[in-house]
C-alpha cells in the first residue's frame, strides 16, 4: 500500500468562472458581478488560453479538473462540457479522474445539475455556509437553510460525490451553536465538509465596516475552541481532518485540492488564476489578468492573458511547499523535498528552530516526513513565521 506521503501530488486543471449573483461583504476572491455575459464568447476564451497552456506543459496525466470561482454552477453546461471535452483532446487523462464544479445553493437547479453531470462532473461543492438564517443573512448570502438543504440533497442525488462549506467564528457563534449547526450538517451524511474561519479582508464590505469598529468575528479565545470542537466533533462522526479547514471521509479527501497542497503541479486558466508548472526542470509560476474584460480582450488578441511567467528561485519553492504542506494531517514529505529542492529539510530550514517547534509540540518529525500537530496547525500562521522568518 503506498503510503499518502509517498503519492504523486497528481496533475491539475483550475478553470476559474469570476461571475456571481452578488458580491458577498466577506469575500475577497476575484468574483464579479455582471448583468449580460456572452457565454459563447467565454466558452471561445477558456478553451482557447487552455489549448495555450497545454501546449508548453505537454501531455501529462491529468487527475482532476476544478471549476472554481465567482459560482461555477452559473456557467452554462455547455461551457463546462466542452472544457471537459479539451482537456481530454489535449491531455491523458487517469481513469479515476475528479472533477468538481462549485454551485451556491441559489443556482442548484435539478436541470442545471443533470446537465453538468452528463458533462462528465463527478463532484460538486456547494457554499451553503451557514445552517442558520440569521447567519447567512450577516454574511449577505442569497439562500435560505432550506434551500441549502434541498440543495444538498439535489447534489446527492445528482453527482458520486458532493461536499459543502460552512464558516464558524461568526460574532455571534458559541461553542453550543456550532454544536447544534454540525450535528445537522452531519445528519446530511456528507462524505467531506470543508469548515472556513471567518477573517476580515482588506477590500470587503466587511473590511470597511471592521474599520469603522464594527465586531464582526468571534473573539480569539472563542474562535480557538470553536476550531477545537469542530475537529473532536467531526473526528468522532468519521470525518478527520486532513487540512486544516477540510475534514473528509478516508479516501474522500478532494483529489484535486491535494494536488495543491502536495506542491504538484497544476493549469490555470481564466481571470486571476494561478498555475505552477514545472518545465526544463523549474518550477514556473503563472498568474492571469485578473479583470474579467481586460482577460478576455487579451486571449483574444494573444491566446492567452498571462501576467506572471517566471521560474521560482529555490528559497521561494521552499517557502511555498512549507506553507502548503504543513496544512496537512500528512505533512510534508522527505521524498517530497528531495524530489523538489535535492535535499533534506534539515539542510534547508533552520534545525534549531525545528528542534525547538518539535519540543514544544507544534511539530512532528521523523524519518518520512514533517508534520504539525493539532496544536500546530491551530497556530499554523505563526508557526509559518517563525520557521521562514
Amino acid at each position: 500500500m503506498v503510503r499518502a506521503v509517498d503519492r504523486d501530488p497528481g496533475f491539475g486543471i483550475y478553470v476559474h468562472w469570476p461571475f456571481c449573483l452578488s458580491k458577498c461583504p466577506y469575500c475577497d476572491f476575484n468574483s464579479h458581478v455582471r448583468v449580460d455575459i456572452d457565454h459563447g464568447r467565454w466558452r471561445r476564451a477558456l478553451l482557447r488560453e487552455l489549448a495555450h497552456y497545454a501546449a508548453r506543459a505537454g501531455r501529462r496525466r491529468v487527475t482532476s479538473i476544478f471549476f472554481g470561482g465567482g459560482t461555477p454552477s452559473l456557467m452554462h453546461p455547455d461551457t463546462v462540457a466542452a472544457v471537459i471535452d479539451a482537456v481530454a483532446a489535449h491531455f491523458e487523462i487517469d481513469p479515476g479522474i475528479e472533477i468538481t464544479l462549485e454551485a451556491n445553493p441559489t443556482s442548484a437547479e435539478a436541470e442545471r445539475f443533470a446537465a453538468f453531470r452528463a458533462a462528465g462532473v463527478n463532484r460538486a461543492s456547494l457554499g451553503v455556509q451557514a445552517l442558520d438564517d440569521a447567519a447567512l443573512k450577516f454574511l449577505g448570502r442569497q439562500h435560505s437553510v432550506a434551500e441549502a438543504l434541498a440543495a444538498v440533497d439535489l447534489a446527492r442525488r445528482s453527482f458520486p460525490r458532493y461536499s459543502f462549506d460552512l464558516m464558524t467564528s461568526r460574532p455571534e457563534q458559541d461553542v453550543a451553536r456550532l454544536r447544534g449547526e454540525l450535528e445537522r450538517a452531519l445528519a446530511e451524511g456528507p462524505e467531506h465538509i470543508s469548515i472556513y474561519q471567518l477573517t476580515i479582508e482588506p477590500g470587503t464590505r466587511f473590511y470597511t465596516a471592521w474599520q469603522r469598529g464594527e465586531r464582526l468575528t468571534a473573539d480569539d479565545d472563542t474562535a480557538a475552541a470553536l476550531y477545537e470542537e469542530t475537529r473532536e466533533i467531526l473526528d468522532r462522526a468519521g470525518l478527520p481532518a486532513y487540512e486544516v479547514s477540510n475534514h473528509a471521509r478516508p479516501g474522500a479527501e478532494c483529489r484535486h485540492n491535494l494536488t495543491y497542497w502536495r506542491y504538484g503541479d497544476y493549469i490555470g486558466v481564466g481571470p486571476g488564476a494561478h498555475g505552477r508548472l514545472t518545465l526544463d526542470g523549474a518550477k514556473t509560476a503563472t498568474r492571469q489578468h485578473r479583470a474579467p474584460e481586460a482577460w478576455l480582450s487579451a486571449v483574444e488578441n494573444a491566446g492567452h492573458a498571462t501576467q506572471q511567467d517566471s521560474p521560482l528561485s529555490a528559497d521561494e519553492r521552499l517557502t511555498e511547499m512549507v506553507m502548503m504542506g504543513l496544512r496537512l494531517h500528512e505533512g510534508i514529505a522527505r521524498k517530497a523535498f528531495r524530489r523538489e529542492l535535492g535535499a533534506e529539510p534539515e539542510a534547508l530550514l533552520d534545525p534549531d528552530k525545528l528542534a525547538a517547534l518539535a519540543e514544544a509540540g507544534y511539530l512532528r518529525i521523523d524519518e518520512t516526513a514533517i508534520r504539525t500537530t493539532p496544536a500546530g496547525r491551530l497556530r499554523l500562521n505563526a508557526l509559518l513565521g517563525h520557521l521562514l522568518g
